[in-house]
């Protein structure tokens, strides 16, 4: 069993994939689109993964506002989660994802990327954070 976790812009979504111990979450790749009314190649390459990695579930960033409100992002979150559960059968998952770009942004700098560059990786890297803190999450409650 693995789990998939997303982190979905308004022209990326970063994936991450867990191991099957379900104990650390991976980088796998950054679905980038046309336009940002464009999901059916996104949706269709994010199915190509599921069937990859055998993915049993996902973990779909909920971009809440600082505040805890939710504003147009977290309604363009859910109607993509609803397409995928559609699409792929699976459950979805929405998870907190406030501050997780950040975060991914303060490890890249940390690590010596480039500010020019991180921009190229960081919402693979906060998909990364997003699925990292389910799985904490899964351990946690477990113990």
């Amino acid at each position: 069993m693995r789990i998939l976790g997303l982190d979905f812009g308004s022209k990326t979504v970063g994936v991450a994939v867990s191991d099957e111990l379900l104990i650390t979450a991976q980088g796998v790749e950054i679905v980038r689109r046309k336009s940002p009314s464009k999901l059916r190649q996104t949706l269709a390459r994010i199915e190509e993964i599921i069937a990859e990695y055998k993915v049993d579930r996902i973990v779909l960033g909920y971009p809440k506002n600082m505040n805890n409100t939710e504003g147009e992002r977290c309604e363009k979150t859910k109607e993509f989660g609803d397409m995928l559960a559609r699409r792929t059968g699976l459950e979805v998952i929405y998870w907190d994802e406030r501050l997780t770009t950040v975060a991914a942004d303060r490890s890249m700098m940390e690590t010596g990327i480039r500010r020019e560059n991180r921009k190229e990786f960081v919402d693979e890297i906060a998909a990364i954070f997003i699925l990292q803190g389910y799985l904490d999450y899964l351990s946690n409650s477990r113990s």
